[in-house]
């Protein structure tokens, strides 16, 4: 398994970046092939100050050997190797109507002294960050996640999107990272799904990445935009950054992991405000988003 999904992530990545490279027109990605000393290494490809991306990543790695010790604690084992491999996506537009979008999907292996596999897993999702709101965008990016996921069950979309939502959240602001989409862990194999029906969905979910993202992209890149809008936009990228260094394990992961530093961050925008007690005026585009960021909302 390992094997085959590593392989779709490579060819994920050079589909989803000659798509990306075609909807900028401008910029190409950055191409850095890495190597982990414990084991594995990855292909980073980055894009900057194009005609729609300011900044973003596709990465791919693959990584594996002796379990670090946080990670021992994690899973609750004493010793242990492991296998990791995954796709890494994070796109920052320079037009604020234009909103920031993640995705990752990802597959884990886990070993006992004898090399058998003792446990084994996908994850992924992809969720939506907008700057300013526009809830056909919202409703467009959530019904494509919806439409991957009921191919293979239909509750899958309602679970992962309240995942998502509860996963997204930055506790210390109390409030959403974005309008979600999905978020899955853990996926093993069950009576009910093999681990060949969980590769099935998750590529399934992989495949959709560029149905959600592109329309929307396509339909707000002539949007004008002033310097009010671009300072709004860095202000909400602040709290991008804060849930990424604070909250995300993925990036926890990659730090307890010894990966690569440069390939971790790339998720964080180039450009960042943090206003002292910041506070948008009552009733404004910008109020707007907030109310909707308190409290998750079912868009389909």
């Amino acid at each position: 398994m390992k094997e085959q999904f590593f392989k779709y992530i490579q060819e994920l990545q050079d589909t989803i970046t000659a798509t990306l490279e075609k909807v900028d027109g401008k910029a190409k990605f950055q191409e850095d092939n890495w190597k982990r000393a414990e084991g594995g290494g990855g292909r980073t490809r980055v894009i900057e100050n194009g005609n729609i991306f300011e900044k973003g990543g596709v990465n791919i790695s693959k990584v594996f050997g002796e379990l670090p010790e946080a990670l021992r604690k994690q899973f609750g084992v004493k010793e242990g190797n492991f296998f990791a491999c995954g796709l890494s996506l994070v796109l920052h537009p320079t037009n604020p109507f234009i909103p920031t979008v993640h995705a990752n999907w990802r597959y884990f292996e886990m070993y006992d002294e004898a090399g058998n596999i003792v446990t084994q897993w996908f994850g992924g999702g992809q969720d939506l960050t907008p700057y300013y709101l526009f809830e056909e965008d919202a409703t467009h990016f959530h019904a494509v996640c919806k439409t991957a996921c009921d191919k293979h069950n239909s509750e899958f979309y309602p679970k992962f999107k309240k995942v998502c939502d509860d996963y997204f959240w930055n506790k210390h602001r109390d409030e959403a990272r974005g309008i979600g989409g999905l978020f899955f862990d853990y996926q093993k194999e069950t009576e009910e799904f093999s681990i060949e029906d969980r590769y099935n969905f998750v590529t399934e979910v992989g495949n959709s990445f560029l149905e959600s993202y592109v329309p929307i992209v396509e339909k707000r890149r002539e949007i004008e935009y002033s310097k009010e809008h671009k300072d709004w936009q860095e202000v909400r990228r602040g709290r991008y950054v804060e849930f990424n260094l604070v909250h995300d394990r993925g990036t926890l992961f990659g730090l307890k992991t010894n990966g690569r530093i440069e390939s971790i961050l790339m998720s964080l925008p180039p450009t960042v405000q943090w206003i002292y007690n910041h506070h948008p005026e009552e009733n404004s585009e910008e109020s707007k988003l907030l109310k909707v960021l308190a409290k998750p909302k079912d868009w389909v």
